[in-house]
């Protein structure tokens, strides 16, 4: 497992997404960075029903990505690895409006609601361009990929990441966050995307706020921390070795990988809540997934880097133990246990989005009540194991999770580029 998700995630993915992405920018002229007011503006016009598709968005990406995902970077990838996390999501803006205005474009409708999704525009788009059977092998085969990374990427690592932050062993944490999943859940698209737009708000400000006073209180650090995040940006060390003859850098793989993983742009998954908004603008809606990437990775990400470069903790093997550190030297206790606890309310919020992705991903399959109640079962039984598996293990599932989905996703829309371009 260790081989392949070095290739794909060290090689293969940093070079297809910052490739395709360049690609999607250039289609598109940059609207959305030389015309940002225009864009801003698209997005306040579009606004029916977006917001709450926006919150059950974030709530899928924003948490575990935004905190441990970065300090997992640095951990593995050094301080450069931030850079990196830039660049990716600079690329992936293009990649999130290019599959939210697919999902717009193929959603269908039942009983008032929309629904969609990537499995959705791979089907309806591809199926003109090739083979109509193959078309919908190729929909079925990205759905299970939705399925398994629900199970794996937003469930695993959530509940694995934040286990240990209360006083309780790490089997009670988990049949205790289980249950009030389950609760969440059980009401279906409506109560949580009502919860999120609730929560996910709330949160988003509370952190923000805590990270501006931490580095305002450290200002003059500023110039240090980012001159150490450009210098180990190209850092000469090797993630792998010899057999490909060169080498590329783990600020580069993870920094990468770790993007993906914060704001999933590209990898297929965030357009299945996009096509469920009351918007009728593919463009709008389009222009709301880049925002929701500036918001991910440009803003929360970078103010948690810097908050842990200028805190000056030494950096640790443990991702979540690393943030925890950071936050307790500005503000004590009190910045300990805000961050564990946002934490955990990030880690809840985005586990019940992905549980909606992975059951709308298992309809597109099949609609069968069965199937969903069996999905359901295993979706809360990983939960509960998840809580109490090895932090290697588990990342290196999600990292494999994610590039296979990313790389097959980056695929098909490279045969969809045409129609995503009023």
């Amino acid at each position: 497992m260790d081989f392949v998700s070095t290739y794909l995630c060290g090689y293969i993915l940093p070079f297809l997404l910052i490739f395709v992405g360049l690609i999607f920018g250039i289609r598109y002229r940059f609207f959305y960075i030389l015309h940002p007011i225009k864009t801003f503006k698209t997005i306040l016009e579009n606004q029916r029903g977006g917001f709450r598709s926006l919150s059950l968005a974030l709530a899928g990406t924003l948490g575990v990505g935004n905190i441990v995902g970065v300090a997992s970077a640095i951990c593995a990838g050094g301080y450069g690895a931030v850079f990196w996390m830039w660049i990716s999501a600079f690329c992936a803006m293009s990649l999130k409006y290019a599959e939210v205005y697919l999902a717009m474009l193929f959603r269908r409708e039942k009983n008032g609601e929309f629904y969609g999704g990537a499995p959705y525009y791979i089907y309806g788009g591809l199926k003109k361009k090739i083979n109509k059977n193959f078309a919908f092998f190729l929909s079925c085969v990205f759905a299970i990929l939705c399925v398994i990374n629900s199970l794996t990427t937003g469930n695993l690592v959530q509940i694995n990441a934040v286990s240990s932050l209360l006083p309780l062993s790490p089997l009670a944490f988990g049949i205790a966050f289980s249950i009030l999943v389950i609760i969440v859940i059980c009401g279906g698209t409506k109560r949580i995307s009502s919860f999120n737009s609730v929560l996910i708000p709330v949160l988003s400000v509370f952190y923000v706020l805590l990270c501006i006073l931490a580095i305002i209180s450290n200002i003059t650090k500023i110039p240090t921390s980012l001159a150490l995040i450009f210098q180990g940006a190209f850092s000469p060390v090797s993630a792998v070795s010899g057999t490909l003859g060169f080498g590329i850098s783990l600020a580069i793989r993870y920094g990468v990988s770790r993007g993906v993983f914060s704001n999933e742009a590209g990898c297929g998954t965030s357009p299945c809540a996009h096509a469920s908004s009351g918007s009728t603008s593919p463009h709008g809606q389009g222009c709301l997934g880049i925002f929701e990437v500036f918001i991910d990775t440009i803003l929360l990400c970078t103010l948690t880097a810097l908050v842990i470069i200028i805190s000056d903790t030494q950096i640790i093997t443990n991702p979540m133990n690393l943030v925890l550190c950071a936050f307790e030297r500005f503000f004590g206790w009190f910045g300990y246990y805000s961050i564990a606890i946002s934490s955990i309310l990030f880690a809840f919020a985005t586990v019940c989005t992905q549980f909606f992705y992975g059951a709308q991903s298992l309809t597109y399959i099949t609609a069968k009540r069965p199937a969903k109640l069996i999905f359901s079962l295993i979706f809360i039984i990983i939960l509960i194991v998840g809580a109490v598996i090895p932090m290697e293990l588990m990342w290196q599932i999600s990292d494999l999770a994610i590039a296979i989905m990313t790389i097959f996703n980056l695929i098909c829309l490279i045969f969809l580029f045409k129609l995503t371009k009023e």
